[in-house]
């Protein structure tokens, strides 16, 4: 039986069947990845605007950003807020995750799906409420409000990871541990949260993604020498279309991709 026939899934449906779907996610993947594509030779150009393809091949605009002041410090504070937000999310949206999986409440999924709202609102609404309530406290520019601010946005995905892995896992274990004298917290650092640390791994990855590449609320309340790396790449487009900004783009697309690869590695050994 050759591919064309073979059954796709559990129903029977032959891949030939299915050449639509493959069409179709073939040509979205497509309008997803050729614009990354595009951005990584223009990169390399030694021209002092942005042309593709590339007349002539060059590091220079590589030089200029390892060079500069601003961009180093720019990623020096984008790192720090990535790193104390996956500090921060991971725990809290861990927590909720368990408390709400275990409390069994009949109020609990309601609950959750208030909690995840920052994935569903618009983001420009939660930047323009974020601004407005910071400036009356005094955070804005402060990498204590970017942290809070980009907290808001990665606990859910962290939510919704860790709920997913309770899904699959025994609970029983746990109360099994706690009949046996061990406390709530023990039962889960010692019997849970190994079972489920790749889980944790993963979505302490991803909020450090979320805030490493987080634009429009970096845009609203951060500057002066707390301005994230997005935030100076926005500037930079909007006064001044520099080459520089390719060769950045091309970076984080190395490190993000990087970090999606190792996620999807720890789930794929998690799954195993």
């Amino acid at each position: 039986m050759n591919w064309w026939n073979r059954p796709a899934t559990e129903t029977q449906i032959t891949h030939g069947k299915r050449i639509w779907l493959y069409t179709l996610a073939t040509v979205i993947m497509l309008l997803l990845i050729v614009p990354t594509l595009i951005v990584i030779p223009m990169s390399f150009s030694d021209s002092q605007y942005l042309e593709f393809p590339p007349k002539n091949w060059s590091l220079r605009w590589y030089f200029e950003y390892f060079e500069t002041l601003k961009w180093m410090n720019a990623t020096k504070t984008s790192f720090l807020i990535g790193f104390l937000t996956m500090l921060v999310a991971t725990p809290l949206g861990t927590m909720a995750a368990y408390a709400l999986y275990v409390s069994g409440h009949p109020a609990a999924k309601a609950i959750f799906v208030l909690l995840i709202t920052p994935m569903i609102v618009p983001v420009i609404l939660i930047a323009i409420g974020t601004f407005y309530a910071f400036g009356r406290i005094g955070l804005n520019n402060t990498i204590g409000g970017l942290v809070l601010a980009h907290t808001a946005l990665a606990a859910p995905l962290v939510m919704i990871i860790i709920t997913a892995a309770f899904r699959t896992y025994d609970m029983n274990q746990e109360r099994v541990a706690r009949s046996l004298g061990a406390s709530r917290l023990k039962a889960f650092m010692v019997i849970t949260l190994p079972q489920i640390r790749f889980s944790v791994i993963t979505s302490a990855l991803l909020a450090f993604l979320t805030s490493f590449d987080e634009v429009i609320i970096s845009i609203f309340i951060s500057g002066g020498v707390n301005a994230t790396l997005t935030k100076h790449m926005f500037s930079a487009l909007r006064d001044f279309i520099d080459p520089t900004i390719a060769a950045i783009s091309t970076i984080m697309v190395l490190i993000s991709t990087t970090l999606l690869l190792a996620t999807q590695f720890l789930g794929s050994k998690s799954t195993k």
